[in-house]
Protein backbone atom coordinates (compact mmCIF):
# COMPACT_ATOMS: atom_id res chain seq x y z
CA UNK A 1 0.00 0.00 0.00
CA UNK A 2 2.95 2.37 0.49
CA UNK A 3 6.55 2.84 -0.59
CA UNK A 4 7.12 4.94 2.53
CA UNK A 5 9.95 3.22 4.45
CA UNK A 6 9.81 2.51 8.18
CA UNK A 7 12.90 1.38 10.08
CA UNK A 8 12.13 -0.84 13.08
CA UNK A 9 14.81 -1.27 15.74
CA UNK A 10 14.73 -3.91 18.43
CA UNK A 11 14.30 -7.51 19.43
CA UNK A 12 13.35 -10.41 17.20
CA UNK A 13 13.10 -13.42 19.46
CA UNK A 14 11.42 -16.75 20.11
CA UNK A 15 8.84 -17.41 22.79
CA UNK A 16 9.76 -20.88 24.04
CA UNK A 17 6.75 -22.82 25.33
CA UNK A 18 8.92 -25.96 25.65
CA UNK A 19 6.55 -27.90 23.36
CA UNK A 20 6.68 -25.21 20.65
CA UNK A 21 8.67 -22.14 19.67
CA UNK A 22 6.81 -19.05 18.44
CA UNK A 23 8.60 -16.11 16.80
CA UNK A 24 7.87 -12.78 18.44
CA UNK A 25 9.30 -9.61 19.92
CA UNK A 26 7.22 -6.42 19.82
CA UNK A 27 9.38 -4.64 17.20
CA UNK A 28 9.42 -7.71 14.96
CA UNK A 29 5.64 -8.04 15.29
CA UNK A 30 5.27 -4.44 14.12
CA UNK A 31 7.72 -4.99 11.27
CA UNK A 32 5.94 -8.11 10.02
CA UNK A 33 2.56 -6.41 10.07
CA UNK A 34 3.93 -3.39 8.20
CA UNK A 35 5.54 -5.60 5.57
CA UNK A 36 2.27 -7.51 5.12
CA UNK A 37 0.53 -4.18 4.45
CA UNK A 38 3.04 -3.37 1.71
CA UNK A 39 5.17 -0.88 3.64
CA UNK A 40 8.89 -1.03 2.86
CA UNK A 41 10.26 -2.13 6.23
CA UNK A 42 13.85 -2.21 7.47
CA UNK A 43 14.12 -4.47 10.53
CA UNK A 44 17.29 -3.70 12.49
CA UNK A 45 18.04 -6.59 14.84
CA UNK A 46 20.57 -9.29 15.68
CA UNK A 47 20.07 -13.05 15.89
CA UNK A 48 22.26 -16.06 16.57
CA UNK A 49 23.46 -18.71 14.12
CA UNK A 50 21.14 -21.29 15.67
CA UNK A 51 17.79 -22.99 15.16
CA UNK A 52 15.83 -20.11 16.65
CA UNK A 53 17.65 -17.73 14.34
CA UNK A 54 16.59 -19.90 11.41
CA UNK A 55 12.95 -19.57 12.54
CA UNK A 56 13.29 -15.79 12.47
CA UNK A 57 14.89 -15.90 9.02
CA UNK A 58 11.93 -17.97 7.84
CA UNK A 59 9.63 -15.16 9.00
CA UNK A 60 11.67 -12.58 7.10
CA UNK A 61 11.14 -14.70 4.00
CA UNK A 62 7.44 -15.36 4.69
CA UNK A 63 6.68 -11.64 4.91
CA UNK A 64 9.02 -10.64 2.09
CA UNK A 65 11.17 -8.50 4.36
CA UNK A 66 14.60 -7.13 3.55
CA UNK A 67 17.47 -8.70 5.48
CA UNK A 68 19.73 -5.70 4.87
CA UNK A 69 19.82 -4.84 8.59
CA UNK A 70 19.56 -8.39 9.96
CA UNK A 71 22.80 -9.11 11.83
CA UNK A 72 23.93 -12.65 12.67
CA UNK A 73 26.02 -13.28 15.77
CA UNK A 74 28.18 -16.39 15.38
CA UNK A 75 28.60 -16.78 19.15
CA UNK A 76 25.56 -15.27 20.86
CA UNK A 77 22.17 -16.97 21.07
CA UNK A 78 19.04 -15.75 19.36
CA UNK A 79 16.75 -13.93 21.78
CA UNK A 80 14.52 -16.27 23.75
CA UNK A 81 11.74 -15.82 26.27
CA UNK A 82 10.82 -18.87 28.35
CA UNK A 83 7.06 -19.13 28.80
CA UNK A 84 5.89 -21.15 31.79
CA UNK A 85 2.24 -22.13 32.01
CA UNK A 86 0.64 -21.98 35.45
CA UNK A 87 -2.81 -21.85 37.02
CA UNK A 88 -2.98 -18.07 36.52
CA UNK A 89 -2.00 -18.17 32.86
CA UNK A 90 1.61 -17.66 31.79
CA UNK A 91 4.85 -16.48 33.35
CA UNK A 92 7.40 -14.93 31.00
CA UNK A 93 11.10 -15.19 31.76
CA UNK A 94 13.07 -12.75 29.58
CA UNK A 95 16.61 -14.09 29.37
CA UNK A 96 19.69 -11.82 29.61
CA UNK A 97 22.60 -11.49 27.17
CA UNK A 98 20.79 -12.33 23.96
CA UNK A 99 21.92 -11.53 20.42
CA UNK A 100 19.58 -8.53 20.15
CA UNK A 101 21.47 -6.91 23.06
CA UNK A 102 24.55 -6.59 20.84
CA UNK A 103 23.47 -4.83 17.64
CA UNK A 104 26.57 -3.45 15.88
CA UNK A 105 26.47 0.24 15.04
CA UNK A 106 28.36 0.31 11.72
CA UNK A 107 26.20 -2.14 9.72
CA UNK A 108 23.05 -0.65 11.23
CA UNK A 109 24.07 2.81 10.03
CA UNK A 110 24.95 1.50 6.57
CA UNK A 111 21.53 -0.12 6.19
CA UNK A 112 19.83 3.02 7.48
CA UNK A 113 21.67 5.22 4.98
CA UNK A 114 20.59 2.99 2.11
CA UNK A 115 16.95 2.82 3.21
CA UNK A 116 16.42 6.52 4.05
CA UNK A 117 13.33 5.82 6.20
CA UNK A 118 10.68 8.40 7.01
CA UNK A 119 10.08 6.90 10.46
CA UNK A 120 12.11 4.97 13.03
CA UNK A 121 10.14 2.77 15.44
CA UNK A 122 11.91 1.72 18.63
CA UNK A 123 11.05 0.27 22.01
CA UNK A 124 12.88 -0.14 25.29
CA UNK A 125 13.75 -3.83 25.84
CA UNK A 126 16.53 -3.82 23.22
CA UNK A 127 18.10 -0.84 25.01
CA UNK A 128 18.87 -2.74 28.20
CA UNK A 129 22.49 -3.33 27.07
CA UNK A 130 24.86 -0.51 26.25
CA UNK A 131 25.88 -1.90 22.84
CA UNK A 132 22.40 -1.95 21.31
CA UNK A 133 21.55 1.29 23.08
CA UNK A 134 24.58 2.93 21.45
CA UNK A 135 23.58 1.61 18.01
CA UNK A 136 20.06 3.01 18.36
CA UNK A 137 21.26 6.44 19.41
CA UNK A 138 23.69 6.56 16.50
CA UNK A 139 20.84 5.72 14.13
CA UNK A 140 18.61 8.42 15.58
CA UNK A 141 21.40 10.99 15.26
CA UNK A 142 22.05 9.99 11.63
CA UNK A 143 18.56 10.64 10.25
CA UNK A 144 15.82 13.29 10.42
CA UNK A 145 13.21 10.51 10.41
CA UNK A 146 10.26 10.84 12.76
CA UNK A 147 10.81 8.84 15.96
CA UNK A 148 8.01 6.57 17.20
CA UNK A 149 8.51 5.07 20.66
CA UNK A 150 6.47 2.14 21.98
CA UNK A 151 7.46 2.45 25.62
CA UNK A 152 6.84 -1.17 26.75
CA UNK A 153 7.83 -0.81 30.39
CA UNK A 154 8.80 -4.32 31.50
CA UNK A 155 9.49 -5.00 35.15
CA UNK A 156 13.10 -5.92 35.79
CA UNK A 157 14.14 -5.13 32.20
CA UNK A 158 13.51 -1.41 31.66
CA UNK A 159 14.71 1.19 34.15
CA UNK A 160 13.17 4.60 34.68
CA UNK A 161 16.41 6.06 33.30
CA UNK A 162 16.00 4.20 29.98
CA UNK A 163 12.37 5.29 29.83
CA UNK A 164 13.38 8.92 30.48
CA UNK A 165 16.12 8.89 27.85
CA UNK A 166 13.80 7.22 25.32
CA UNK A 167 11.07 9.81 25.89
CA UNK A 168 13.60 12.59 25.28
CA UNK A 169 14.52 10.96 21.96
CA UNK A 170 10.95 10.43 20.72
CA UNK A 171 8.53 12.48 18.64
CA UNK A 172 5.45 10.27 19.07
CA UNK A 173 5.02 7.94 22.05
CA UNK A 174 2.57 5.06 22.47
CA UNK A 175 1.67 3.82 25.94
CA UNK A 176 -1.07 1.73 27.52
CA UNK A 177 -2.99 2.84 30.60
CA UNK A 178 -0.61 1.24 33.09
CA UNK A 179 2.43 2.79 31.40
CA UNK A 180 0.73 6.19 31.35
CA UNK A 181 0.15 5.90 35.09
CA UNK A 182 3.87 5.17 35.53
CA UNK A 183 4.74 8.29 33.54
CA UNK A 184 2.34 10.44 35.56
CA UNK A 185 3.80 9.06 38.79
CA UNK A 186 7.37 9.70 37.67
CA UNK A 187 7.02 13.05 35.94
CA UNK A 188 3.78 14.91 36.74
CA UNK A 189 2.93 13.60 40.24
CA UNK A 190 -0.74 13.37 39.27
CA UNK A 191 -3.03 10.42 38.60
CA UNK A 192 -5.99 11.57 36.47
CA UNK A 193 -8.38 8.89 35.25
CA UNK A 194 -8.38 7.78 31.62
CA UNK A 195 -12.09 7.10 31.36
CA UNK A 196 -13.03 10.28 29.50
CA UNK A 197 -11.06 11.76 26.60
CA UNK A 198 -12.47 15.21 27.35
CA UNK A 199 -11.39 15.17 30.99
CA UNK A 200 -9.53 18.47 31.61
CA UNK A 201 -7.36 16.75 34.23
CA UNK A 202 -6.26 14.03 31.82
CA UNK A 203 -5.66 16.48 28.98
CA UNK A 204 -3.63 18.83 31.17
CA UNK A 205 -1.53 16.01 32.63
CA UNK A 206 -0.79 14.62 29.15
CA UNK A 207 0.13 18.05 27.81
CA UNK A 208 2.45 18.60 30.76
CA UNK A 209 4.09 15.27 30.01
CA UNK A 210 4.42 16.17 26.34
CA UNK A 211 5.94 19.57 27.08
CA UNK A 212 8.42 17.96 29.48
CA UNK A 213 9.77 15.73 26.73
CA UNK A 214 9.08 17.86 23.64
CA UNK A 215 6.67 15.34 22.11
CA UNK A 216 4.60 15.91 18.98
CA UNK A 217 2.01 13.31 19.90
CA UNK A 218 1.01 10.89 22.65
CA UNK A 219 -1.05 7.75 21.96
CA UNK A 220 -2.83 6.06 24.85
CA UNK A 221 -4.30 2.63 24.10
CA UNK A 222 -7.24 1.61 26.29
CA UNK A 223 -7.72 -2.05 25.32
CA UNK A 224 -11.34 -2.78 24.46
CA UNK A 225 -12.17 0.91 25.12
CA UNK A 226 -10.20 2.15 22.13
CA UNK A 227 -7.45 4.76 22.04
CA UNK A 228 -6.71 8.45 22.50
CA UNK A 229 -4.28 10.71 20.64
CA UNK A 230 -3.03 13.91 22.24
CA UNK A 231 -1.40 16.53 19.98
CA UNK A 232 1.14 19.09 21.12
CA UNK A 233 -1.31 21.86 20.19
CA UNK A 234 -3.81 20.58 22.77
CA UNK A 235 -6.14 18.75 20.38
CA UNK A 236 -7.45 15.33 21.40
CA UNK A 237 -8.65 12.61 19.01
CA UNK A 238 -10.49 9.59 20.33
CA UNK A 239 -11.94 6.34 19.04
CA UNK A 240 -13.76 3.92 21.32
CA UNK A 241 -14.95 1.35 18.78
CA UNK A 242 -12.81 -1.78 18.72
CA UNK A 243 -15.17 -4.38 17.14
CA UNK A 244 -13.78 -7.39 19.07
CA UNK A 245 -13.96 -10.81 17.40
CA UNK A 246 -16.73 -13.23 18.33
CA UNK A 247 -14.17 -15.33 20.16
CA UNK A 248 -11.09 -13.83 21.78
CA UNK A 249 -8.21 -16.29 21.60
CA UNK A 250 -5.49 -14.09 23.11
CA UNK A 251 -4.42 -10.45 23.21
CA UNK A 252 -0.79 -11.15 22.27
CA UNK A 253 0.38 -8.68 19.65
CA UNK A 254 -2.70 -6.44 19.76
CA UNK A 255 -0.67 -3.38 20.74
CA UNK A 256 1.88 -4.14 18.04
CA UNK A 257 -0.94 -4.49 15.49
CA UNK A 258 -2.21 -1.06 16.57
CA UNK A 259 1.24 0.51 16.10
CA UNK A 260 1.62 -1.00 12.63
CA UNK A 261 -1.70 0.40 11.41
CA UNK A 262 -1.03 3.76 13.04
CA UNK A 263 2.29 3.99 11.16
CA UNK A 264 0.58 2.84 7.96
CA UNK A 265 -2.03 5.55 8.42
CA UNK A 266 0.68 8.17 8.75
CA UNK A 267 2.38 6.89 5.61
CA UNK A 268 -0.93 6.98 3.71
CA UNK A 269 -1.94 10.39 5.02
CA UNK A 270 -5.13 9.18 6.69
CA UNK A 271 -6.88 11.65 9.04
CA UNK A 272 -6.12 10.95 12.70
CA UNK A 273 -9.69 9.91 13.56
CA UNK A 274 -9.69 7.39 10.71
CA UNK A 275 -6.23 6.13 11.64
CA UNK A 276 -7.32 5.46 15.22
CA UNK A 277 -10.51 3.74 14.06
CA UNK A 278 -8.65 1.42 11.69
CA UNK A 279 -5.85 0.73 14.19
CA UNK A 280 -8.40 -0.15 16.88
CA UNK A 281 -10.36 -2.40 14.52
CA UNK A 282 -7.28 -4.30 13.37
CA UNK A 283 -5.92 -4.66 16.91
CA UNK A 284 -9.28 -6.06 17.99
CA UNK A 285 -9.28 -8.55 15.13
CA UNK A 286 -5.79 -9.70 16.10
CA UNK A 287 -7.26 -10.88 19.41
CA UNK A 288 -9.17 -13.47 17.40
CA UNK A 289 -6.04 -15.22 16.10
CA UNK A 290 -3.47 -17.24 18.00
CA UNK A 291 -0.16 -15.47 18.46
CA UNK A 292 1.16 -12.04 17.61
CA UNK A 293 0.72 -12.28 13.83
CA UNK A 294 -1.54 -14.49 11.69
CA UNK A 295 -0.27 -17.86 10.56
CA UNK A 296 -1.82 -17.14 7.14
CA UNK A 297 -0.67 -13.92 5.47
CA UNK A 298 -3.94 -13.99 3.53
CA UNK A 299 -5.45 -12.53 6.72
CA UNK A 300 -4.30 -9.09 5.58
CA UNK A 301 -5.91 -9.01 2.12
CA UNK A 302 -9.49 -8.16 3.25
CA UNK A 303 -8.15 -5.35 5.41
CA UNK A 304 -6.15 -3.84 2.57
CA UNK A 305 -9.15 -4.11 0.25
CA UNK A 306 -11.51 -2.51 2.77
CA UNK A 307 -9.15 0.40 3.41
CA UNK A 308 -8.67 0.98 -0.30
CA UNK A 309 -12.43 1.41 -0.69
CA UNK A 310 -12.59 3.75 2.31
CA UNK A 311 -14.03 1.42 4.98
CA UNK A 312 -12.73 0.95 8.52
CA UNK A 313 -12.75 -2.85 8.49
CA UNK A 314 -13.78 -5.78 6.28
CA UNK A 315 -17.53 -6.00 5.93
CA UNK A 316 -18.14 -2.39 6.97
CA UNK A 317 -19.75 0.23 4.77
CA UNK A 318 -17.51 2.77 3.10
Amino acid sequence: MSKHTVAVFGEALVDDFVTEQVVGGAPFNVARNLAAFGVATLMVTRIGADNNGALICDEFARFGMSEAALQVDERGATGRVVVERNAGGHRFIILPDQAYDYVDTAPALAALAAAQPEVIYFGTLAQRHEQSRTALRAMLEATPAQRYLDLNVREGQVTERIAHESLKLADIVKVNEDELKDLFRWYTHTQPGTGAADSPELRDACLTLMRTFGLQGLIVTLGERGALYFSADGAVAANHECHPPERIIDTVGAGDAFSAVFLLGQAQGWPMALTLARANAFAGAMCGVSGAVPADTGFYAPWIASWQRGAIRPGAAS
